[in-house]
C-alpha cells in the first residue's frame, strides 16, 4: 500500500483534545476522510473514521442513537435496558467506517498521519500561514467531459415532497 497524500486540518479549540482532522490517498486511488488526531494521554494517536451506533424505537421502529432517552420519529421514552454491546468493560457507542486490517497497516497509516501533523504544527508557526483545504479540489479528481456534463445539469429537485 503506499500512501500518496495526507492533508492535515488543525483544529483551533485549545481545550478539545481533537487536534486535527486529516485525509489520506491511498495509491493515488482511494480517499478515507474524517480521520481524527485526537490528543491522548500518552500523546497525539489516530482515530479512524466512524459512527454512532444506534438501534430501533420498539414502538415505531425508528433509529436513534444508542445514549438517546427519547425516539427521534414518535417522541416516545425508549427503554432503560438498551441492547448495548460492551467492549473491554465499557459502553461500545462507535463503529469504524473504515480501519486497517493489521497492526503494520495501522502503525504505517498512524506514522504518515502523525508525520504530517507534527509538520503542519510546525507550519502553522510560521508568520502568513494559511490552512490546509481538505476538501476544496474534489473536482480536480474528474475528468473534463464529466466536469462539463454536470455543470450543465439543472438543479436536482425534490419531487417526492408534498406542496
Amino acid at each position: 500500500m503506499q500512501i500518496t497524500e495526507v492533508r492535515v486540518k488543525l483544529v483551533s479549540r485549545p481545550n478539545d483534545k481533537l487536534r486535527a482532522f486529516c485525509s489520506i490517498t491511498l495509491e493515488n486511488a482511494l480517499v478515507i476522510r474524517d480521520i481524527k488526531i485526537i490528543d491522548g494521554s500518552r500523546g497525539p494517536f489516530v482515530a479512524m473514521p466512524s459512527r454512532k451506533l444506534t438501534d430501533r424505537c420498539p414502538k415505531c421502529g425508528g433509529k436513534n442513537h444508542l445514549r438517546a432517552t427519547f425516539c427521534n420519529d414518535c417522541g416516545g421514552r425508549l427503554p432503560v435496558k438498551r441492547k448495548i454491546v460492551i467492549e473491554e468493560g465499557r459502553q461500545k457507542l462507535y463503529a469504524d467506517v473504515a480501519h486497517p486490517i493489521h497492526a503494520a497497516g495501522r502503525e504505517e497509516l498512524a506514522g504518515a498521519i502523525l508525520k504530517a501533523f507534527a509538520e503542519e504544527l510546525e507550519k502553522s508557526k510560521q508568520p502568513g500561514y494559511k490552512p490546509v483545504e481538505l476538501f476544496g479540489d474534489d473536482d480536480a479528481f474528474l475528468d473534463d467531459d464529466y466536469a462539463a456534463k454536470t455543470e450543465s445539469r439543472p438543479p436536482r429537485v425534490n419531487t417526492s415532497a408534498a406542496p
